[in-house]
């Protein structure tokens, strides 16, 4: 009886007393809570309270601690501590694809652009179309579309032979926008595998919007602010080479020395292809001009001006017009297109039209044309209805 009294008094004093302030109080390894709000080190009450009866009832401090550490276990929320994870390179897959644009006249120097610039991918250049690239594009289409939609169709069956993992399309002023479409399920059709990045999905939608599109079709890892930047100077190698090419056009046929123009604008050209920033291609365009400007020529007091008028995707296609421009250079007069059937947007410009979107240059060219007497309509398809382009600047208050 004595020693069970002694181990009770034991109990208690290893447990100790309730004070009036309501601690429990204990030795140094013991749990404390005071007012009823702590319990036993962060316990509730009732819970803290449980772990101390059943501590009492086998008399053993150690059961008391165990029980409280069963309850830290439940009660402490997990943590888990990891190093810094590392970040993870780039995946370099997209530097492995291909991507493939149409043949269209001097604008394959902004699909190369485009691609390992903005797309930090691989350009695969297309040769020179042949009577195969027509004939694949025919063989293989509806004799109800029109002749831009078969050489389209021959240049990506051809880029799909030479490896394209990509295919790039584009909207325009005409049905161009559903070219993209259609063009897919034919050559999936034929059995290619690929993908299409068909801009005319997001048309009119922000830039952002663009890359997003090449980021899903293309590069994953894109950003979206270097492609945006990007875009706009592809845009102005657009304005540079239109600009350098119409020079070229009101010139070329005057030139005293044979063949001088052809190699300043191969010579321009080649600079502006291998253009790599906004810096390179503003460079590459000074010293482009500054030659061709620089080229003599016996330009008569008036010239014979011939407008090249039509669908406008063949007017200024070489490759879909037999080289048209070339030869009427060759007969020493201006060539000039003054049917206004589509001017894609650009960075800066206006919207005359469904089709059309002019520039503060443009309107000058166009009042320059007007004042010797040359009369310029616009005209989107010949189904569609013309309407008289000096009167639609004055419409849209550009005059």
């Amino acid at each position: 009886m004595a020693n069970l009294e002694g181990s009770a008094r034991d109990r208690g004093r290893s447990n100790s007393g309730t004070t009036a302030a309501g601690e429990i109080a204990g030795t140094e390894d013991d749990a404390r809570f005071r007012d009823g709000t702590a319990g036993i080190a962060g316990i509730p009450d009732a819970e803290a309270g449980s772990a101390l009866e059943i501590g009492r009832a086998d008399g053993s401090d150690d059961t008391l601690r165990a029980r409280t550490a069963v309850f830290f276990e439940r009660k402490r929320p997990p943590r888990l501590v990891l190093p810094h994870p590392r970040r993870r390179p780039k995946r370099d897959r997209h530097a492995r694809t291909r991507v493939a644009f149409l043949r269209y006249s001097y604008y394959d120097i902004v699909f190369k652009f485009f691609v390992e610039h903005v797309l930090d991918a691989d350009y695969l250049p297309l040769p020179e179309p042949t009577k195969r690239t027509v004939e694949l594009g025919s063989r293989n289409s509806g004799d109800s579309v029109c002749a831009p939609f078969k050489h389209i169709l021959g240049d990506y069956i051809e880029a799909l032979e030479l490896g394209a993992d990509v295919l790039v399309q584009f909207a325009g002023p005409c049905r161009l926008g559903y070219y993209g479409e259609l063009q897919e399920s034919i050559l999936r059709d034929m059995g290619y595998e690929f993908e299409m990045l068909n801009f005319a999905t997001v048309t009119g939608r922000p830039l952002t919007d663009y890359i997003e599109a090449c980021k899903k079709k293309v590069n994953p890892n894109l950003s979206v602010p270097h492609g945006v930047r990007g875009m706009l100077a592809a845009f102005k190698m657009i304005e540079f080479l239109d600009e350098a090419q119409d020079f070229y056009l009101a010139h070329a046929g005057f030139e005293v020395e044979h063949g001088s123009f052809d190699r300043a604008l191969a010579a321009y050209h080649a600079e502006m292809r291998a253009a790599a920033n906004e810096r390179d291609i503003a460079e590459a365009q000074r010293r482009g001009l500054e030659s061709l400007r620089g080229l003599p020529v016996r330009r008569p007091a008036r010239p014979v001006r011939v407008g090249v008028v039509g669908e406008y995707f063949t007017a200024a296609d070489p490759h879909s017009n037999l080289g048209l421009e070339r030869k009427l250079l060759d007969l020493g007069v201006e060539a000039k297109e003054v049917n206004v059937g589509g001017m894609t947007f650009k960075q800066g410009t206006k919207a005359l039209s469904q089709a059309v979107y002019v520039s503060d240059k443009d309107v000058e060219d166009f009042k320059a044309i007007n004042e010797r007497g040359i009369k310029q309509y616009i005209q989107q398809v010949p189904s569609t209805a013309s309407s008289d382009l000096m009167g639609a600047l004055k419409e849209k208050g550009l005059l």
